[in-house]
């Protein structure tokens, strides 16, 4: 089962107030480190692979193979968020909560039922998205 979308999106404040800007994700993203696929960020529950992770204009872009049964079920009926598993090397407070993440280490993307940034969303892509 073959997905894309966004784990995050630059600057757009999320449910804590945290807003990434863009570039925040480069260093990252440059050691070529394959980042785990989990399931609602639960350490070991492996469910798929990513395999593509950009960032673009709008956030982070990530396009993955969701392997594991129950995940392929979850998907099937409707799951669609997509969060990150992070920590934060590089930020500033933003007032009156959050921060502005200016750079942050990626730990994990997760599929999620209900992710921070409202807006992160994944969809179905080929042959199974038209049958969905």
């Amino acid at each position: 089962m073959l997905i894309e979308g966004y784990a995050s999106l630059f600057g757009v404040p999320d449910a804590s107030g945290d807003v990434v800007r863009a570039g925040a994700f480069a260093r990252s993203l440059q050691r070529g480190t394959q980042l785990p696929m989990l399931l609602q960020h639960r350490p070991g529950a492996m469910v798929g692979r990513w395999v593509r992770m950009i960032e673009d204009g709008r956030g982070l872009y990530v396009r993955g193979l969701v392997e594991g049964v129950a995940a392929r079920s979850l998907v099937a009926q409707g799951l669609s968020g997509l969060s990150i598993g992070f920590r934060p090397r590089l930020w500033n407070a933003r007032r009156p909560d959050g921060r502005e993440l200016v750079e942050v280490d990626l730990v994990e993307v997760s599929l999620v039922t209900s992710p921070m940034q409202a807006r992160a969303r994944f969809s179905l892509l080929g042959a199974e998205a038209k049958a969905a």
